[in-house]
Order: C-alpha cells, then structure tokens, then sequence
C-alpha cells in the first residue's frame, strides 16, 4: 500500500492578511515562562521556583470567527433556506448537521489559476476544465478550485485576488451530485472588490454571493482558504475536510487533507 498526505489548510496566525481588515483572527500566547499565576491557584502554596526548572505550560487564547482559516462553510451561511430546486424548499443545514460523508471523498482540483482576478467562472469553463483533465463527475466528489489566490496567500492583495464561480458554474457542480467544493481563495464567489464595481455599473443585486447563493436551490458545502493545490493532481486522491462541531453555526474550522492511497482510490 502507498500513502502519502497533502497539508491543504492555512495557518492560523497573527499578522497575516488572510482576512479583510478588522476580521483577522488574534491568537494570544501564554508560555511556560509566564503561567505560573495559572496554575498556583489550584495548588495554595506552590511557589514559581518549585516548578520543574521554573516552567509552568503553553496555552494559547484565540479570538476567531468560524470563517477564519481553513473552513468548511454550511448551507446555513448561505441562506436561511435550501433545496428549492433539488426536493422542495426546507430550512439550511448547519455546520453540527452536515453529513460526514459529504467531507471524506474522491477530489477532484480544477486549475483557474490563468483567469485574471474577479472572473466569474462559468458553467461552460467548468464542463472545458473537466474535458481537458478527462474527468467526468460522479456523486460526491469533492471538487476543489485552484486559482491565482493561492499564490498571493501572506501578501496584501490576497482578499482581493483569484477568480470566483458563478451561480451556473456552481449548479452545473451541484446538479451532477457535487455536494462539496472549495477554494483556495478568500471566498468561493469574486473577490468583493471586484463584484462591487459591477454591483456599482449595473445596480443587480443577484451579481452579490452569486456561487454561494446557489445553496438555496440545492445545498452545498464548500472549503475556503484551502492551501497548496498546485501540488495536487486533477484526480486520483481523496480529501478530508470534516468541519469542528459548533452547535447552529455556519462554519467549521478543518484541517484540510489531500489523500493519495492506492488501496482507497481501488475501493471508490
């Protein structure tokens, strides 16, 4: 058996631009030099030097939303409602109840990285990406986006660089039984900058989180600020991207892994 493991998630850290200004997230660090005052008021008495050579423990205390780093983002993000074109109209999943089997499948990586910042992928570049990678879908698999944002993640103009899909791009995916995406840019849709000047020309509103709204037609999860996709092939590994367990969230926090085992590749 060959096994081998991708790392496809971001760090989270402190000062880097992986977020829109105000919603980064902040990680304090405790160390061993400066914990002592925790740990003596559970033991009355004990004094820093008694300490095995003075140390007391690491701890970290972190500030996060659940859309920083490398998430898992739930229908409920998307709307308050889903499946209005896939069994009726019925309220959004959240990130607690989102079926595991949706987060551990066959991957598939399409490779955006030539369109130019804000594009709007569209269903025909989609169906042109899998003909040129000779893929044709199945149910379930995890299609993730390699676009030029991978490149720019710690630089500056991160937020605002790669391409989006679309709401027609999203649906051909969905419709083919893709339950599960992702993105190693910001945000599965155009960056925001790029959307709001259309928004500003044409004044429709439908152009705004167009790829994520089209959850509420059929439900959908999707990763974003995966990592390292350029080192992925177009197939031939598995992705597992189970999301923490929040209670009625909209996201989770994964640590996103590309899986390439011949035995598991066999059996799907």
């Amino acid at each position: 058996m060959t096994r081998r493991l991708v790392d496809l998630s971001i760090y989270l850290e402190n000062d880097v631009a992986s977020d829109p200004p105000g919603l980064e997230p902040k990680i304090d660090y405790f160390t061993h030099e400066n914990t002592y005052e925790q740990i003596a008021p559970f033991f009355p008495g004990l004094q820093k030097k008694d300490l095995p050579d003075g140390e007391g423990w690491a701890v970290e205390r972190v500030t996060l939303s659940t859309h920083n780093g490398t998430h898992l983002d739930a229908p409920y993000h998307f709307h308050s409602t889903m499946d209005a074109k896939a069994g009726g109209k019925k309220a959004a999943t959240t990130i607690d109840s989102v079926p595991l089997d949706w987060c551990f499948q066959p991957g598939v990586k399409l490779d955006f990285r030539h369109l130019p910042d804000g594009h709007v992928v569209t269903a025909a570049e989609v169906e042109a990406e899998l003909a040129r990678i000779g893929h044709t879908l199945q149910p379930l698999e995890i299609v993730v986006v390699n676009t030029r944002a991978g490149s720019r993640y710690g630089h500056k103009d991160y937020v605002s660089a790669g391409c989006g899909m679309g709401y027609d791009a999203t649906m051909y995916l969905l419709e083919r039984g893709v339950r599960l995406t992702g993105t190693d840019a910001w945000s599965w849709d155009a960056p925001f900058v790029h959307t709001a000047k259309k928004y500003s020309e044409t004044g429709n509103a439908g152009l705004i989180w167009e790829g994520h709204k089209a959850g509420r037609d059929i439900g959908y999860c999707h990763i974003e600020k995966l990592h390292n996709l350029e080192a992925l092939p177009a197939d031939g590994f598995f992705i597992s991207c189970f999301p923490h367990k929040i209670r009625g969230a909209s996201a989770g926090w994964t640590r996103a892994v590309a899986i390439f085992d011949d035995r598991l590749m066999a059996a799907a």
